[in-house]
């Protein structure tokens, strides 16, 4: 008898089909997982992104804290008896003013934070928080000098406070420079902090000429 050779082939075929359904049933869940992890990633991503915006904003919260203290006692102290600028605005302006920049100038350092990050864009993003994080700094200081240090030295402490409010300025300036390319609102953001910076450098000029 001859062998049934001519079954082979479609027992060959069937084998294969079997073989392809198997595959594409084990594909099946984990292409219907699939989603799953990308929504945990972006929630994740998400919860990340809210809590550097309130690292930033309590960043902005501690410095405008400390420079009130350092105000707190010297407002209605030597201050309120020296010779202001004719164009001083009146004290209760300031703290919403202030409030308002220093919300702002947090919300741009967090923009340009979570912009995209690349290889070319990577240490562009460093030097523009570098520098938000110098300007900070010196913005903390000008305040205990001007107000809590004029009392001990006198004029030199408001001459003093001028070259750290010119250098708080350049830096602000700087970090307008490198927010821009980054991220155009967060660039926007930082220009009328940089404008009251440079109104404020006038009262100080004007404070430390005359008293």
């Amino acid at each position: 008898m001859q062998p049934q050779v001519y079954r082979s082939g479609p027992c060959r075929q069937s084998g294969q089909d079997g073989y392809a359904g198997l595959m594409q049933a084990q594909q099946q869940p984990l292409e219907g997982r699939s989603g799953a992890p990308g929504r945990r990633s972006r929630g994740a991503g998400r919860g990340s992104q809210t809590i550097a915006l309130l690292v930033f904003l309590g960043a902005s919260a501690l410095v405008a804290a400390l420079g009130g203290l350092a105000t707190a006692n010297h407002v209605n102290g030597w201050y309120a008896t020296a010779d202001k600028a004719p164009w001083s605005p009146p004290n209760w302006v300031f703290g919403p003013v202030w409030t308002v920049l220093y919300t702002a100038m947090a919300v741009a350092a967090w923009l340009v934070w979570r912009s995209p990050a690349d290889g070319s864009r990577t240490p562009k993003k460093r030097a523009a928080l570098t520098a938000y994080g110098v300007q900070l700094v010196l913005n903390l200081l000008w305040t205990p000098v001007f107000f809590a240090l004029y009392p001990v030295l006198g004029t030199p402490a408001l001459w003093i406070a001028f070259v750290i409010i010119v250098a708080l300025a350049v830096a602000v300036a700087v970090t307008v420079v490198l927010f821009g390319p980054i991220s155009r609102t967060a660039g926007l953001l930082m220009l009328p902090y940089l404008s009251w910076i440079v109104f404020a450098s006038s009262l100080n000029l004007w404070a430390a000429l005359h008293n």
